[in-house]
């Protein structure tokens, strides 16, 4: 983006001279009266050229500014599309954040969730404890919450992340912004997925004693 150029210099400012006073002629000068008279219209005429070259000076000064506003403008214009650009960016990774943000509260609950039916499942075959169906219900429930925030928050990143993308391409193709870069792909939406996938395993194991982990 090319920066603009600094003001053009304003012309010098003109003194203003004294008119020169009407030549009276008087008797002796009659002879002379007209080569007076076209003396001072002369001299009328040289300063009306001296201030007419001002104002073109001034008219020349003035297409210059307009020239420089011109660059300026274009040159905010580029600016402010390059800051709409990064807001998009912000946006998106706004999102992402979100996302990430429910992928460890969905996290939390699936492991924590998961820990607890091992240990009582453990524990059970020890001997320590007697059989009951409390602690693997428990277990089961929060695993399917975990998973249900996970479906939630990929559902509502993907519709999110289509919207984003339709907006960016329209603000593309109206010129607010250049649109130039590529969308990356959300690797918060790929782990979430692969978290879904694992909450899906554990949930089988509690349910049909499938040992998806290496368990026995």
């Amino acid at each position: 983006m090319n920066t603009p150029q600094t003001t053009p210099p304003r012309p010098t400012r003109v003194q203003p001279e004294t008119v020169p006073d009407i030549p009276v002629i008087g008797a002796e000068d009659e002879s002379h009266a007209s080569t007076i008279y076209s003396h001072y219209r002369t001299t009328l005429s040289n300063r009306r050229t001296g201030l007419s070259e001002h104002r073109t000076d001034l008219s020349e000064f003035r297409t210059d500014l307009s020239e420089f506003r011109t660059d300026l403008s274009k040159h905010r214009t580029e600016q402010g599309r390059q800051r709409t650009g990064m807001a998009v960016q912000r946006t998106r990774m706004a999102a992402d954040r979100t996302l990430m943000a429910e992928v460890r509260t969905s996290l939390s609950m699936i492991g924590f969730g998961f820990t607890i039916y091992q240990t009582f499942e453990s524990l059970a075959k020890s001997n320590v404890l007697n059989g009951g169906n409390a602690p693997r219900t428990f277990s089961l429930l929060l695993i399917l919450l975990g998973m249900l925030i996970l479906v939630g928050g990929i559902w509502r990143h993907i519709q999110f992340a289509l919207e984003l993308r339709a907006r960016r391409a329209e603000m593309s193709t109206s010129g607010l912004i250049h649109g130039t870069s590529r969308y990356p792909v959300s690797v918060s939406l790929i782990v979430a997925i692969g978290l879904l996938i694992v909450g899906c395993m554990a949930a089988l194991n509690i349910l049909f004693g499938l040992t998806l982990f290496g368990g026995t």
